[in-house]
């Protein structure tokens, strides 16, 4: 191992470097599970503590055999063992492999078989599940057990720290800007979940991106509520406060336990999906709740509603604001915008269908807009370039931008382009179109767009408009029939306490869809109780799930 000073390419150094200037200040902040009166209370973690944590199981994977170069799923809740065996891993070159444990049991094999995994790290529950389903059975030859460890034989989470307690595993090996960091699984609600690959370098760069971006500082206080997201936080100088709650159901998330945490440890910074911020802003609202603590508030994983924006801009101080950053798994950030633009400006043209604006680039990634293709696009070359105002496919190239899935190539093909640098392009898989100001607009996915005989209609632009009417909380745009007779139909989920019947709700929607040409043709809109969303975020509304849903609807004459 080298020494952390002479600073190789890995996120690590970063952790190590908060650590040195700021050992004693709190690094983790955990929530526990409420006593019998609803009480919350909270344990606390320095970055001494955490950075001797990771040494200690540094070294104690080490010892069992899981080394440098091996790719190890890591299937841990949000804990203190949590942070420190992902650093331990990445500090010592061991692969992470992370999948999200709500993606459904058929996607979890698929990923596990597709990522080859050598080593299986995770809770009592994941490893039951993992014998029982043969998940990794072909691969997967050493395991480390974080509580009773029952016929499956391997480590215990004790076993690492009684080793690595004796030898520490000091620093940070030398691992080079090209070398396999991780593999992060997308959430696959937009698709077939894949393996992103992430080199060292490519961390570096969204550490950079973020802090530069967001002008983070070190001491700041952020209230985490996406496990991965909080990794950031340490190799930030920050101090993360992970709430009580599911973290794969923001939605249902309890809004007191999210106050608790702002309030109680004064929290600054706070990330949250579209859905978790609608829920504590209705509450919050609702009971004229102040935050005035916090500076920053980020939220992504779908376009977050104006309306949502505003209610969480009431509990805020004035200065404070809302960044929606535009990316995905493959890179982040790629663009952001404030809740001040939005409000001011952008939302006036949102609600008349002109898409939804997601900023303009972050310094150091490039973006351009290329005509729709479903076919790969081998090389590139400049003449792909749309002008201002085209709509299109959205693809990015900065440092942060990965350069291919694990063990999919053809997925591969699909999403990257190889520029004459050397360098790779993304193709986000989204639409949309760059306005004179340089910003993108935001169009729906390219796989959603629905395809009549007439003309191809896009998601957001559509649903933005029949999103207005006061008892709709949202609205998803499918088309259903044959290839060559498709036909659109809007499923609309409305608000709780709807003012108006829901006959009385679809004519006024067909009435506002012949307002405007690009929603004229729309003439089919179909209640549904709660529209099916992504597991990660709960947000991006799960269309492929909508229709055949719809299909049986149509067919039974369900439809105004």
């Amino acid at each position: 191992m080298t020494s952390v000073l002479s600073a190789p390419a890995n996120i690590a150094t970063a952790l190590y470097a908060s650590y040195k200037t700021q050992p004693q200040a709190t690094a983790i902040i955990l929530a526990q599970k409420p006593d019998r009166q609803g009480r919350l209370s909270y344990t606390h973690h320095s970055f001494e503590t955490l950075v001797k944590e990771t040494e200690v199981l540094a070294a104690g994977l080490k010892n069992r055999g899981i080394v440098r170069g091996m790719r190890t799923v890591l299937m841990v809740p949000p804990s203190l063992e949590f942070f420190a065996l992902m650093f331990a891993m990445l500090k010592s070159g061991i692969v992470p492999v992370l999948i999200d444990p709500g993606m459904g049991l058929d996607n979890l094999k698929t990923c596990l078989q597709e990522a080859e995994p050598e080593a299986f790290v995770g809770v009592t529950k994941a490893h039951v599940a993992r014998k029982i389903l043969g998940w990794g059975k072909d691969t997967v030859k050493m395991n480390v057990t974080l509580g009773p460890k029952l016929f499956w034989g391997g480590s215990s989470l004790n076993d690492l720290r009684r080793f690595g307690q004796k030898s520490p595993e000091i620093g940070v090996a030398d691992t080079a800007p090209e070398d396999l960091a991780a593999i992060l699984f997308t959430s696959g609600s937009t698709g077939v979940p894949k393996g992103v690959v992430y080199q060292h370098r490519q961390f570096l760069a969204q550490i950079e991106r973020i802090r530069e971006t967001y002008q983070v500082q070190p001491g700041e206080v952020d209230l985490a509520t996406f496990p991965p997201f909080a990794l950031f936080d340490p190799a930030l100088g920050m101090t993360s406060v992970v709430p009580w709650m599911d973290p794969t159901k923001p939605a249902l998330v309890n809004p007191e336990s999210i106050f608790d945490a702002i309030e109680r440890f004064q929290v600054t910074h706070m990330f949250g999906s579209p859905a978790l911020l609608n829920r504590i802003s209705r509450a919050g609202q609702a009971k004229q709740i102040q935050l005035p603590s916090l500076r920053r508030v980020l939220s992504a994983g779908a376009p977050v509603p104006w309306q949502t924006l505003e209610r969480m801009q009431s509990l805020l101080p004035a200065e404070a604001e809302i960044f929606t950053p535009y990316g995905a798994t493959e890179c982040l950030p790629v663009a952001s915008i404030s809740s001040h633009e939005i409000l001011g400006e952008t939302q006036l043209l949102t609600r008349e269908g002109k898409g939804v604006c997601i900023g303009k680039p972050v310094n150091g990634v490039e973006v351009v807009i290329i005509p729709i293709t479903d076919t790969p696009i081998a090389e590139w070359d400049d003449s792909l370039t749309l002008p201002v105002g085209e709509l299109g496919e959205i693809v990015v190239k900065g440092d942060n931008v990965t350069t291919a899935y694990f063990n999919r190539q053809a997925s591969t093909d699909l999403a990257k382009i190889a520029d004459s640098d050397g360098r790779v392009r993304h193709r986000m898989g989204d639409l949309g179109y760059l306005d004179e100001q340089g910003r993108i607009w935001f169009c729906g996915r390219k796989s959603h767009r629905v395809i009549t005989p007439q003309e191809t209609l896009y998601t957001i632009p559509c649903e933005a408009i029949f999103n207005t009417h006061p008892d709709v909380y949202r609205t998803g745009l499918v088309g259903v029939g044959e290839p060559g007779q498709i036909m659109p139909v809007v499923c609309v989920e409305l608000e709780k306490n709807p003012s108006k019947s829901q006959n009385q709700i679809i004519l006024d929607l067909q009435d506002l869809a012949q307002k405007y040409p690009h929603t004229r043709a729309i003439r089919h809109f179909l209640i549904h109780p709660a529209l099916p969303v992504d597991i990660r975020h709960n947000s991006k509304i799960f269309r492929e799930k909508l229709v055949p849903w719809a299909t049986e609807k149509l067919a039974l004459g369900v439809s105004a």
